[in-house]
């Protein structure tokens, strides 16, 4: 099974063996994203020791399994002993290490760290000694840490105040697939799908690559959405809870915030958020946000034009958006519930926020295809507080050379037609977003990003400076 995408991921790792120290990576991220699959295939024969922590096992389960995967890895038997503590398991971990020959750098890999670290197990503090008193006095190692369980990943390793503050040599987030990567990953495993279904794939999965290989060769688009999602086995229906669960701890309130943010397309700034979930605004909704921020469901945005207070906070995660629109509350299952749902309202509705999403998730795409490499941009949704004047815009890219870009995202079955009053809605929102403050000797560009072209009519050569597809979007970015 091919290695597809994680350029940048992989050079952070070829870095770190080329480095003349020993190097501590985390790696962490949403379930299903595929980040023990990337350090496996990657480092590949160089890993000399990996072991993973045993889900819901006690401090007595983890020690036995150091004992018993230190044991087959070969370490002579006159070495072994069993440990009674976590300072003893990783005194047996080093005498392993050490009985390893050659110069070269060595991988360990500590999978699923968090499990590891069960009640009163003082796990940590061993950890930290590990590292601080053992691997930083070599040069040849480089110790890979990776876990799905987000609150515990941030609030003790990224964000460690103890005996790792600032031992981090790299931190990496993995993110789901973009629509380039997901192409390329459906086409290793000979899997047929014209880019327009691909696009709706990626609505409903988020690039997710666990999800992607679940789909079976010779199965419509359709078929997969109806197996996956509305028959009485399909795996995709209990993911979201299991996702939330395994992600942070007590994720009632993460769950309260991303139901609110499915509500409004645009964002809320934190004061909203607060006032919609009655949470806390100090330390509770500012933990609940920032572990949604770390683990990629939610984006933070500084509208144009406005203060540092009046950001928003944006659901960015396609699966979350599906689950709530579609399987919490659908009672209906069988082989024909998708194609049904897909000729109705609501799921013209919820295409138009999913095709949004993505290309606030492709915003690199977006500035590449406008040829914007060169030049610093800054991007954001948008929406006027003007009485009388109210506008909203679905992306707006500031350029660094004095240019506007008025981004109007377009989902459509077919080539898409500006309208009439299409178009007067757009003068509209021209003529607002002219009139403000930040606008000053500025030009604006209106642009159409549509999913399968543009019909030229006399308010397109009016109005349209800039019109991307989503073609455009399958761009490979940097």
């Amino acid at each position: 099974m091919a290695l597809i995408g994680r350029k940048e991921e992989r050079q952070v790792f070829d870095d770190c063996l080329q480095s003349n120290e020993s190097r501590l990576i985390a790696v962490y991220g949403r379930r299903r994203v595929g980040k023990t699959f990337l350090i496996r295939n990657h480092f590949d024969k160089l890993i000399q020791f990996e072991i993973s922590g045993l889900h819901n096992g006690d401090l007595k389960d983890q020690l036995k399994q150091v004992f018993d995967v230190v044991s087959s890895y070969g370490l002579p038997k006159s070495a072994l002993h069993y440990p009674d503590s976590w300072m003893d398991a990783f005194k047996l971990i080093q005498d392993y290490i050490n009985s390893l020959k050659g110069s070269g750098k060595k991988v360990i890999f500590f999978d699923e760290l968090p499990w590891f670290d069960t009640p009163k197990s003082k796990f940590l503090m061993a950890f930290e000694n590990f590292w601080n008193a053992y691997c930083t006095k070599r040069s040849d190692l480089v110790v890979v840490i990776c876990g799905s369980a987000a609150s515990w990943m941030i609030k003790k390793i990224v964000k460690n105040k103890g005996g790792l503050h600032n031992r981090l040599a790299e931190r990496i987030r993995l993110k789901p697939f973009t629509l380039h990567e997901t192409e390329l990953f459906l086409q290793d495993r000979f899997i047929k799908m014209s880019r327009y279904d691909i696009l709706q794939l990626y609505m409903v999965t988020g690039g997710v690559p666990f999800y992607l290989d679940r789909i079976r060769k010779g199965e419509s688009l359709v078929q997969f959405i109806n197996r996956a999602c509305f028959t009485e086995n399909g795996f995709l229906r209990e993911e979201y809870n299991e996702l939330l669960k395994s992600l942070f701890d007590n994720a009632h309130n993460h769950e309260l915030i991303l139901k609110t943010l499915t509500k409004k397309s645009i964002g809320f700034t934190r004061n909203e958020l607060a006032d919609a979930t009655k949470l806390s605004s100090g330390g509770t909704l500012t933990s609940v946000v920032d572990e949604l921020l770390e683990s990629g469901f939610v984006t933070k945005y500084q509208p144009f034009g406005t203060k540092k207070q009046q950001a928003l906070y944006k659901l960015t995660d396609h699966f979350t958006l599906f689950y709530h629109k579609f399987i919490k509350d659908n009672t209906a299952l069988g082989n024909n519930v998708w194609n049904l749902k897909s000729n109705t309202p609501a799921w013209l509705a919820w295409a138009g926020l999913a095709y949004e999403l993505i290309c606030f998730n492709h915003l690199q795409q977006i500035t590449n295809a406008l040829k914007l490499q060169a030049i610093s941009c800054n991007a954001s949704p948008w929406r006027s507080e003007a009485e009388n004047q109210g506008a909203q815009i679905d992306l707006i890219i500031e350029r660094a050379d004095r240019i506007i870009h008025l981004c109007e995202i377009k989902f459509s079955k077919a080539q898409y037609s500006l309208s009439k009053q299409e178009a007067f809605a757009l003068r509209n929102r021209i003529e607002v977003l002219s009139n403000h403050p930040a606008s000053k000797n500025k030009a604006i560009f209106p642009t159409l990003i549509t999913t399968l072209g543009l019909k030229s009519n006399e308010y397109t050569n009016e109005l349209i400076q800039n019109h991307l597809s989503m073609d455009d979007l399958f761009l490979a970015g940097s």
